[in-house]
């Protein structure tokens, strides 16, 4: 009986998990795709800017898929993926409600959701506006308001609007891989193999869909909805290694929690040793806070 009811659970297991791949095989968008590896409770993964996703998280993929079932998602137009609608308009706001879709269709329980820059943006905003369907987030190195970085501290997004039409200006007057971008991406990792790969990524990803979305952020401001997140929400970050005025560690951190005031369930946690790609400059760091996430 014992063993006629193991031979039960397995078969059913097999056919939980058989049913969720077929949902992601089934998910179509014009904005998202969505690969999944590993097996155990379910974590979404979300890169940043032109991020190519199999390589933007395959360090901590290789330890985490031994533990977690692994959503990777690829937002199109980055990394030498075509754009489709992401070619036009907004990229965030729509690829969160993508993910939403993703959530329902696939039939996953709360899943743990972690987004890294601009991938944290986007996982904000799906734990804002869908908390139903969030039951863990992280956010890797993001700000909720990243305009905050292009102005005065009571700097709104309407006046950050001149800034960011000019930003997506430069962005789209460059050749691929140059200008803007390019100087901000030098040095956010430690690791010098990755820089060739952050380099490429931007090199092939299309630019209008990079510069609607680096626009996007600079005049999306989510603190306001940061109260409608009921999930336990970690932040990891680090200190900036070049800014305009110069800042000591105590002021970075204290600005770091006031952006994030307005979130109740807030764990902030900064990683020394680090730059931006705080996962592949801290891989067992960052893979450490993922297990404790997992536990909230």
């Amino acid at each position: 009986m014992h063993r006629r009811f193991l031979n039960v659970a397995t078969i059913a297991a097999l056919l939980l998990t058989a049913c969720q791949s077929t949902a992601t095989r089934d998910f179509v968008s014009d904005r998202i795709s969505v690969t999944t590896r590993g097996s155990g409770p379910d974590l979404i993964l979300i890169p940043g800017l032109t991020g190519q996703s199999a390589e933007a998280w395959a360090g901590v993929a290789d330890t985490l898929d031994d533990r977690y079932r692994l959503h990777l998602v690829q937002v199109n137009g980055f990394a030498g993926v075509a754009a489709g609608a992401n070619a036009e308009g907004p990229v965030s706001a729509p690829a969160a409600e993508e993910i939403a879709r993703y959530i329902r269709e696939a039939g996953l329980a709360r899943p743990a959701v972690i987004g890294h820059s601009m991938g944290g943006s986007i996982g904000l905003m799906l734990a804002a506006r869908h908390p139903e369907l969030v039951g863990r987030l992280m956010v890797v190195d993001m700000m909720p308001f990243m305009g905050g970085m292009f102005g005065p501290a009571a700097a709104t997004p309407e006046g950050l609007r001149g800034i960011a039409d000019q930003a997506r200006g430069q962005i789209l007057g460059s050749p691929p891989g140059t200008g803007l971008l390019a100087q901000m991406f030098q040095g956010m990792t430690l690791k010098s193999e990755m820089q060739p790969v952050l380099m490429r990524h931007l090199r092939e990803s299309d630019q209008r869909t990079v510069a609607n979305a680096f626009h996007e952020l600079i005049v999306t401001d989510l603190r306001p909805e940061l109260a409608r997140i009921t999930a336990p929400l970690t932040v990891l970050y680090v200190q900036p290694a070049n800014t305009p005025t110069p800042i000591s560690p105590e002021q970075f951190d204290a600005t770091m929690a006031g952006l994030y005031a307005n979130a109740p369930n807030a764990r902030l946690v900064k990683i020394d040793d680090s730059r931006h790609f705080i996962h592949w400059d801290q891989p067992a760091r960052f893979v450490a806070e993922v297990d404790a996430l997992m536990r909230r």
